[in-house]
């Protein structure tokens, strides 16, 4: 596969992401690789299919349900897992993690971690993938994933993770899991209109709703904290970097958007440090820890809490 590069690359990596010459697109970090980003484009024009498949309320439901579970495997676990190890669990467990996280189509864990680290060496500094102070909204907040310097995962900056087999493979090919919860959706609307014709659900509803709107929605979002969240809201704590805290964004992404908070102690658990600041992704870890499927949160320390309230 290393002999592989240009176009011929860029459409086996739309399978297997670890294709290709991995320093291939490097010397232009910001060249986008217009063939390697049609899967994400296909991603956005998918929504158009809300057109002939029409709206009920069981798809819309589902679209709801499927953000809230998704973004919840994103911020508990590709951002305060794998990114931060701010918990422990088992590796079943850390295998279950990794392919929630993937149904959110966001790339791999080692991916979306070993970039997250990237950013907080650098937030904001020259060698910040996605710094809005550096490179503007648009960059920051989608344009960086076109570019096919940023392409390849850099197990470098994931150590312990990537001695895992299981998670090099759902990171290696990407496009499986996310491949399969569309279709188990297609499949879910047939079946649904099988069993109840007058609810207007039907296998195409359930895919456009359930997969393209749910799944485009939640990469927005997720994406706010890349930028909007580097230029809007308070600065609690005087860090390096642009980082600042919003109710708004936090309502969005379960909590994410205490981001000066997190850029202050990154290795937390909670993203909200006082109490009213309401960390919806935290809530769901002290769940899951009172049943024995994490432990170890990690807390933010007393001290500086007291550093955050002078």
């Amino acid at each position: 596969m290393s002999a592989l590069s240009g176009a011929g690359a860029a459409v086996v990596r739309w399978f297997d992401s670890w294709a290709g010459d991995p320093a291939d697109g490097a010397a232009d970090p910001f060249r986008p690789d217009l063939v390697r980003v049609v899967p994400f484009a296909l991603l956005h024009l998918g929504c158009l299919l809300v057109i002939p498949a029409g709206w009920s309320l069981p798809a819309i439901a589902v679209a709801a349900g499927l953000y809230l579970v998704r973004m919840f495997a994103i911020t508990a676990f590709y951002h305060r897992y794998f990114s931060h190890r701010a918990f422990e669990v088992s590796r079943p467990m850390r295998l279950l993690m990794a392919l929630a996280g993937a149904t959110a189509v966001q790339r791999g864990a080692l991916w979306w971690a070993a970039h997250h680290r990237r950013h907080h060496r650098h937030a904001d500094r020259e060698g910040d993938l996605h710094s809005p102070r550096l490179h503007g909204f648009w960059w920051a907040h989608a344009g960086w994933i076109t570019s096919r310097a940023h392409f390849r995962t850099d197990v470098s900056l994931v150590p312990d993770l990537a001695k895992y087999p299981e998670l090099r493979f759902l990171d290696r090919f990407d496009t499986l899991v996310p491949l399969l919860l569309a279709a188990g959706l297609f499949g879910l609307g047939e079946a649904w209109a099988a069993l109840d014709p007058a609810s207007g659900v039907t296998g195409l509803q359930m895919l456009a709703w359930g997969f393209f709107v749910s799944t485009v929605v939640l990469f927005h979002a997720t994406c706010t904290i890349n930028s909007l969240a580097h230029r809007l809201g308070r600065r609690r704590f005087a860090t390096a970097d642009d980082s600042r805290n919003s109710w708004i964004l936090a309502l969005l992404t379960l909590g994410e958007g205490w981001h000066n908070n997190h850029h202050r102690y990154p290795g937390a658990a909670a993203q909200g440090f006082r109490w009213w600041e309401l960390d919806l992704t935290l809530l769901g870890l002290r769940a899951l820890e009172a049943v024995g499927l994490v432990r170890d949160l990690r807390p933010v320390p007393e001290a500086l809490r007291r550093e955050g309230a002078a």
